[in-house]
């Protein structure tokens, strides 16, 4: 079976997307260098030239306007941002013009804009270079997340973002780039909304979200070591949230631990425990517990970094509490 690397799996999701709709274009920063971005724009430029393969200056709000001005032509603009945290840069475009673009326009107009955004983690990436963002934006209306954990995810969302009628902000880890799976040669798509139950469990639910999801199921398998069973269920999408499959992993447990790649306080992870919470409320088995990464901004120091980030002990040992 072939395998292609999590950045290969963009790669290829961005090459069959522009051979299959002329209007497919990709800009951004050094989209059109040799090595791509990281990998994810490599060759693009040489099958597809430089009228759909554009680079820009680091002008993010000029860039993001300019998507917007294309998709208002028919075209399916990727924009990438070499680091999500400077996408900030460009909120304004992205609240007040692409996220209600087809509320201001009664459904009549939509802007089919991926805007791709890498996150660092790691290896001395600090303040600036390492936010995720993905709960500020999960917080607009009118805004699909995509938040891919395995390669395989990586293509078929990509392929989702591109060919969809909403604008996508497609989170995409750089930790992850590396990681290997069997990826389809075919295009496909993986919708948003739609999670994925990773590994079923009966002592404790884990809903995870990006790079958490195999930090999750390293913690699973330390668990299967002491004898508990917990389920990983990925999300796979930061919006919309599959509230489907999040209630129906904690009623078969009883127990939730949700592991977030983002600061504690008003994330991803306590919306799907106010929602567990809400609707199961004194038939869970113990309190609800999340995983995420402290109130503080990222230090550059190597080892601070490692007390920063969770491991697949933290999320093991805080499973371990609730039973």
């Amino acid at each position: 079976m072939r395998e292609l690397a999590y950045n290969q799996a963009i790669n290829e999701a961005l090459h069959q997307a522009m051979g299959l709709d002329e209007d497919v274009m990709v800009v951004g920063q050094l989209v059109d260098y040799r090595s791509g971005i990281f990998g994810t724009t490599t060759g693009l430029l040489e099958e597809y030239g430089s009228e759909r393969v554009q680079d820009f200056p680091v002008a993010e709000s000029l860039m993001t306007q300019a998507a917007i001005g294309e998709a208002q032509m028919g075209m399916r603009p990727v924009l990438t941002h070499q680091r999500l945290d400077f996408m900030i840069y460009s909120m304004d475009a992205v609240a007040n013009w692409m996220s209600l673009w087809r509320f201001k326009s009664n459904g009549k107009q939509s802007l089919p804009i991926t805007i791709m955004g890498v996150v660092g983690r790691g290896w001395g990436q600090g303040p600036q270079h390492s936010k995720s963002f993905h709960g500020w934006f999960s917080h607009l209306p009118g805004i699909k997340v995509a938040m891919p954990a395995t390669p395989f995810d990586a293509k078929g969302m990509m392929m989702e973002s591109v060919f969809g009628e909403d604008p996508v902000i497609f989170v995409a880890h750089r930790s992850l780039f590396s990681m290997r799976e069997h990826v389809p040669e075919m295009p496909y798509r993986v919708r948003f909304g739609e999670a994925m139950l990773r590994r079923p469990g009966k002592d404790v639910s884990i809903v995870a979200l990006g790079i958490m999801v195999p930090l999750a199921m390293q913690a699973a398998e330390l668990l299967a070591g002491e004898g508990i069973e917990a389920e990983v269920l990925d999300l796979r999408s930061a919006s919309p949230l599959d509230k489907e499959a999040i209630l129906a992993t904690a009623q078969r447990t009883k127990r939730l631990v949700v592991a977030d790649p983002a600061w504690q306080t008003a994330g991803v992870a306590a919306e799907v425990i106010s929602l567990v919470s809400e609707h199961m409320g004194a038939d869970l088995a113990a309190n609800p517990a999340r995983l995420c990464l402290p109130d503080s901004h990222t230090p550059m120091s190597q080892t601070l970094e490692e007390q920063y980030y969770p491991t697949e002990q933290d999320l093991a040992d805080l499973c371990k509490k609730m039973l």
